[in-house]
């Protein structure tokens, strides 16, 4: 078979994505002549619809998609999306093909949510628990419905029957994986754990199907074992793309292997790029080695090692990692700031960079500080110091819970006043923190409703209810006239809007808070002032939250015969928040331009995933025992679906391999200087001798 595709080979910043986008331009230009010759349609139309680009992630699917754009001069339609975007756009435009095979309803999917799939599976498997009489924490609850929903996503990006996991773990859970007493105490054998699982996976599945609902695990599900042996979705795919371009794609699930195996098969061109100290998302449902057997059928392009300090550290670092008793020194561009405690490290760490960039050693652009695990402690003490300096701090992919914002607790509470039965979920400081948050003036920065305005009326003019709580008229408070002009103004209007919003609600009887939220929005938040960006984010995570909390509701209702009230639903939603599992990025990574001078902050996961790089690498905890282990980077029992499985190595050997990729890796990324951040005592006052404490030993001390 002649080998029509392309298989590009590097390590770190080796020039895999530019070969890439060149390889695209001349495909394009190539293309386009042809088309010239027999216009059929618009150029634009046949490139847009022909060409296949995927992205191992999100932030990198929008840098991949700028590049092309500037290579072909935005003369294109060009459509870049992530492997699982890309099933999940497949599905949804040919979900008629399903209606058959899986006797769907004749309605097209709606897709769940992370958050709301863990409420409604919780809620589905409860009768099962009982059955085995287990009672949990809370924590533990979650810990295992999450890690069962794991484990079909795992299962289905692997391309496994959901009737195979309870044998796959039957055959490689080992005893430690036993992290819940409570199982402990009514499941005895190794058998029944992984049979359980699979019973409420198979459970969870047919609840889904016949509602019309899709997680991100029965997306992989439906596309490998329904849709692409599809022989009507088969030639379509022949009949759309004449091009697949896809990059990292060690990062990518091992059903896309037979994706681009058919595309080859069919001799489509393809290019792919592949980096052996990649790997960034083995553990989360990405299969390197089983992508890598595409090899063979394609040309391939070996690229040489590019980033300067990669060439000259890389073997003496693997050295060290094998021999943790190497005296043998690092380079000169190795150097280590060393404390007793951590909390001295932190502040040490902090000075270190102030001093640098005040004697223009570096700019804040060009350092990020990268610790294999980001506790509060040293977010909060590093951002605060940096910020005292002047040093802006750029903390990568922050998520934070959406009830963390004040402005949204205001409309959760502004809810609980117009809408009957949600009083238990009204306070007094709630109040008077609503009243604060909704007067404020940004353009003009001013407190309308100041805080002791705001306890003032709290006390004075709310009538606390678990029914019917309500806001009193001002005079209510008989001291009123000493509120201020401009604060009682606030208060009347607040005053008056949950008055007649109450009156409507009573008369229309809504379905749904949506239009109630979009007003309160609108007129307390909108008008007076400039949303700042991060609370701008946030109303609008959360507009799409309650949107699509009611759109599943409304799915359900269709299927249910016990309808929920208004008020039991609103209660379910505002629990769901207060749980904290909903979340948002206030600073996403297009809010920072490449002007911005700030400092980055990260996790090793985070960093690598963005495949950004930096002049100076400050390495925090070097000697935690962190950097070996996987932590929330790794899935419950990922290796064990693993395609060209299964692992003889010992856990203690895949932490080497892991942490060997992951050194390779991120010196890959730096153009000038490693600073290894060295505390004697971790934050628990214990001990460090983590497997880089050797490369302290032997560096050179700041």
């Amino acid at each position: 078979m002649k080998l029509t595709s392309l298989w590009i080979e590097g390590t770190t910043h080796a020039g895999k994505t530019t070969q890439l986008v060149k390889n695209f331009f001349h495909w394009v230009e190539n293309r386009c002549y042809k088309q010239s010759l027999s216009p059929i349609q618009s150029i634009t139309q046949n490139l847009a619809s022909s060409v296949l680009v995927l992205s191992a992630n999100d932030d990198n699917r929008r840098k991949l998609f700028d590049k092309l754009s500037s290579v072909t001069r935005g003369k294109y339609a060009i459509h870049c999306k992530t492997p699982l975007g890309f099933m999940r756009d497949e599905l949804k435009l040919f979900w008629p093909l399903l209606f058959e095979r899986l006797k769907l309803k004749e309605e097209f999917p709606l897709f769940l949510r992370t958050e709301t799939e863990q409420e409604f599976a919780t809620k589905l498997w409860k009768p099962y628990l009982e059955k085995y009489q287990i009672s949990f924490t809370k924590s533990n609850e979650f810990r295992f419905i999450r890690q069962t929903l794991d484990l079909l996503q795992l299962a289905s990006a692997s391309g496994v029957m959901v009737e195979d996991i309870s044998s796959i773990l039957e055959y490689g859970l080992q005893e430690e994986y036993y992290f819940l007493k409570e199982i402990h105490n009514f499941i005895n054998t190794k058998q029944t754990l992984p049979k359980l699982q699979q019973e409420l996976i198979t459970e969870w599945q047919q609840w889904c199907f016949s509602r019309g609902i899709v997680t991100y695990g029965l997306i992989y599900n439906l596309y490998w074992q329904y849709l692409l042996p599809n022989s009507q979705y088969r030639e379509c795919l022949i009949n759309r793309y004449h091009g697949v371009f896809a990059d990292d794609i060690d990062d990518y699930p091992a059903i896309t292997k037979d994706l681009f195996q058919f595309f080859i098969n069919h001799q489509k061109f393809c290019v792919f790029t592949y980096n052996p100290y990649g790997q960034v998302r083995l553990g989360l449902s990405a299969d390197p080695d089983y992508l890598r057997l595409i090899k063979p059928y394609c040309n391939t392009l070996i690229l040489p090692t590019f980033p300067k300090l990669f060439g000259i550290s890389s073997q003496i670092i693997l050295e060290q990692i094998d021999n943790p008793l190497s005296s043998k020194k690092l380079p000169y561009f190795f150097t280590s700031i060393e404390t007793s405690s951590r909390a001295k490290l932190l502040k040490k760490t902090a000075n270190f960079i102030i001093n640098a960039i005040e004697n223009h050693q570096v700019t804040p652009k060009e350092i990020v500080i990268i610790a294999p695990g980001l506790d509060e402690i040293a977010r909060y003490t590093l951002i605060e110091t940096l910020s005292i300096a002047n040093i802006p701090v750029r903390l990568l992919n922050e998520q934070r819970p959406l009830i963390s914002f004040p402005i949204i607790r205001a409309l959760l509470t502004l809810l609980g006043l117009v809408f009957p039965g949600l009083g238990k979920f009204v306070e007094i400081h709630d109040i008077a923190q609503m009243l604060t948050t909704l007067s404020y003036d940004y353009e003009n920065h001013i407190m309308t409703i100041d805080p002791v305005r705001a306890g003032i009326l709290a006390d004075n003019c709310f009538y606390m209810d678990k029914q019917y709580p309500k806001l009193l008229p001002l005079e209510q408070y008989s001291r009123w006239d000493r509120i201020g002009a401009q604060a009682a103004e606030a208060y009347k209007k607040l005053y008056l809007w949950v008055k007649e919003t109450r009156y409507k609600i009573e008369k229309e009887q809504p379905s749904n808070p949506i239009e109630i939220i979009d007003s309160a929005i609108k007129i307390f938040i909108e008008s007076r002032y400039q949303l700042p960006h991060e609370q701008l984010l946030a109303l609008q995570e959360l507009t799409e939250t309650v949107q699509h909390f009611w759109e599943i509701d409304y799915r359900l209702q269709k299927y249910n015969t016990n309808t929920k009230s208004l008020t039991n639903n609103l209660i379910d939603f505002i629990q769901l928040l207060k749980k904290g599992i909903v979340t948002a990025n206030p600073k996403p990574e297009d809010y920072f331009s490449e002007k911005t001078d700030y400092v980055t902050l990260t996790t090793i996961f985070q960093y690598r995933s963005l495949r950004s790089s930096h002049n100076w690498h400050l390495w925090l905890d070097t000697s935690s025992h962190l950097w070996e282990t996987a932590g929330a980077s790794v899935l419950f029992c990922a290796q064990l679906f693993l395609r060209n499985q299964l692992s003889n190595l010992v856990e203690s050997e895949e932490n080497k391999k892991r942490l060997k990729r992951i050194l390779m890796d991120l010196l890959g990324r730096v153009n000038n200087e490693v600073i290894l951040c060295h505390s004697d005592l971790n934050i628990k006052g214990m001990y460090q001798s983590g497997p880089l404490s050797n490369l302290i030993n032997n560096s050179k001390i700041r």
